[in-house]
Parts: C-alpha cells; sequence; structure tokens
C-alpha cells in the first residue's frame, strides 16, 4: 500500500513540475499597472478573436458600447459567443485584433490580476473552499457575530438555509462546497458578489441552480444591486433579462438583435421571440399539467399573457 502511494506521488508530482513549466498562456505586458475602474463604461472596438489556431474567428471586426450603469443581457444558442465576451473583458484571453477598453482603458495594458479582482464573475459553477460558511460567504469584509436578513447572505436568500444547518454558520461546508446543494453552493456565491461591491456586475447564468422561489427572492435583490452599476447577463432563461435596459442577441460572433424585450418580441421573425416563445410555451404546459391552485392559476396567467403577446392575441 505504501509503495502504490509512493508511486502515485511521484506521478503527480511529476505532472506538476510539467505543468510548471508551461508557458503562461496571457502575461501582462512591461510596464503593466492595475486597472481603474470609475464610471464602468466597456468599449469593444473594432475586435477580432479566434480561439487558439483556429483560422475561423468568433468575434470578427466587433464593435459595441456598453454605457455607464447600463444593464445589458447577453442572449442567443449555446455557442454564440456570450461567455466569451465575458472572458473576453476579463482578459482571460487576449484579442488578435482591435481592442477592449474599461472606462478608457486598455485592458491588455494593464495587470491581469487587477482585472479578476476588480471585474468579479458570479457564474453557474461556484466554487467554496473547505471551511465554515461564514469564509465562504464573508470572503471580503471583516467577520460580524449577528448577520440578518437585511445583509448580503440575506439579500442572496442564503441567510435561512444556513441558519438552518446542524451547525448554523459554524457548518463545514467540505471541499468545493460538497456538503451543499447546487443551489446552496450558487446562493453562497452570489453573497459573494454583493459583498465584491463592483462597479461592474458579471452574472453568468446566476439564478441556473435555483427552485422558481428562490429565484424570484434573487432576482429582487439583484435589481437593488444593478442601481448605479455596470450589469452584464448572460442567461438562457430568459425571465431573468427582462427587465434590463437593452438585450443582446448574439449569433456566431454577431449581435443580429438589440433592444429591450418589449421591442424584441415584437419582432415577428426574431430569434429573440422565437426563443422567448418556446419558454413561455412550455411554461404554460408544464403549468397545465400541474396540480391547480393560488400559485399555479397566477403562474399560468402570467405565462399566457406573455404568450399572448407574441401570437398576437
Amino acid at each position: 500500500m505504501h509503495i502504490r502511494n509512493l508511486q502515485r506521488s511521484v506521478n503527480d508530482m511529476e505532472e506538476l513540475v510539467s505543468l510548471e513549466r508551461q508557458p503562461l498562456g496571457i502575461e501582462d505586458r512591461p510596464g503593466a499597472g492595475p486597472i481603474a475602474i470609475g464610471h464602468g463604461e466597456i468599449r469593444f472596438e473594432r475586435v477580432t478573436f479566434h480561439y487558439g489556431a483556429n483560422a475561423t474567428p468568433l468575434y470578427r471586426d466587433f464593435s459595441v458600447r456598453i454605457a455607464p450603469g447600463e444593464r445589458v443581457g447577453l442572449v442567443g444558442h449555446s455557442g454564440s459567443g456570450k461567455t466569451t465576451f465575458i472572458k473576453l473583458i476579463q482578459r482571460l484571453y487576449d484579442v488578435s485584433e482591435g481592442r477592449i477598453t474599461i472606462d478608457g482603458q486598455d485592458i491588455a495594458q494593464v495587470k491581469q490580476a487587477s482585472c479578476a479582482a476588480r471585474l468579479p464573475s458570479c457564474s453557474r459553477s461556484r466554487c467554496c473552499f473547505t471551511g465554515r460558511s461564514p469564509r465562504t460567504s464573508r470572503m471580503r469584509v471583516p467577520m460580524r457575530t449577528a448577520p440578518t436578513s437585511s445583509e448580503p447572505r440575506g439579500f442572496a436568500n442564503a441567510h435561512e438555509f444556513i441558519s438552518a444547518l446542524p451547525h448554523g454558520y459554524d457548518t463545514l461546508v467540505g471541499e468545493r462546497g460538497i456538503k451543499l446543494s447546487g443551489g446552496e453552493r450558487q446562493r453562497v456565491g452570489i453573497a459573494r458578489e454583493f459583498l465584491a461591491d463592483a462597479r461592474i456586475l458579471i452574472l453568468d447564468e446566476a439564478t441556473s441552480s435555483l427552485d422558481s422561489e428562490s429565484e424570484v427572492l434573487i432576482q429582487q435583490a439583484m435589481e437593488r444591486l444593478m442601481v448605479g452599476r455596470t450589469t452584464l447577463v448572460v442567461a438562457h432563461r430568459l425571465s431573468t433579462v427582462r427587465a434590463l435596459d437593452r438585450l443582446l442577441v448574439l449569433d456566431k460572433g454577431k449581435v443580429i438583435e438589440e433592444g429591450t424585450h418589449e421591442t424584441l418580441i415584437g419582432l415577428e421573425k426574431g430569434v429573440y421571440r422565437r426563443l422567448f416563445e418556446r419558454q413561455a410555451l412550455e411554461l404554460i404546459k408544464g403549468l397545465g399539467e400541474a396540480p391547480v391552485g393560488h400559485e399555479t392559476r397566477r403562474m399560468r396567467s402570467a405565462a399566457i399573457d406573455d404568450s399572448s403577446l407574441l401570437v398576437g392575441k
């Protein structure tokens, strides 16, 4: 047994040494300084980008401006370029041509670590390190002993389920939060974004693992959080983006539709309208098969109202 463990450790160490010798994919340029985000304006200026040695670029001569404080939703089929849009802003990749600026600063000229710190992302897959729940949900502020529902964990609908754990806020969450459900990990992650208090918010499928009731509560909290902040929301569930200032419908790295929710569902053959109609009809079908109660009737009525807008009834 000891020989087997020793051999396994040697193999792991060889892989670590090999990994350490790999060149960095993105390196800071000489003289790069930290990024300074004030108003939160984002610009893509004639950006061309392709992954690795792929000859066909995902983005070609792509330009878009997101105004300070604007709430923008990124919508489209899988593979349309939504997540890449976010990764380029965070400088997880360098563009091939053109540039991306935040408040006039070319992000290729700033330190990558400062981009990661100032542009936190709340995604569908949240990482929780081994520890107690206060550490995972209060990573950026001093500990306090009496959390209330008005604090970030309450905003993210996390206070109630943490209080119900066997040891409350002293519960060990396990490596990568394995002792929490997917929705609970996501709510802790959203609470962390509330605490970050960044000028630019990035929400990538932030409510994808939540039940409908928790999703509504978190959407209300996000509405409060978005005020005065530039916000980018990536979502397949279109209920998340209905109230945003502007929606960008992407397809193969191009903006094919742009406007508010009301404007886009008015496009008779639009991609957004087709996606929204499909989700609304699926919701109506699901509610039609559910036991009829007050809440079911309310949701069914709201879904029918949405679909009526689409079919002109």
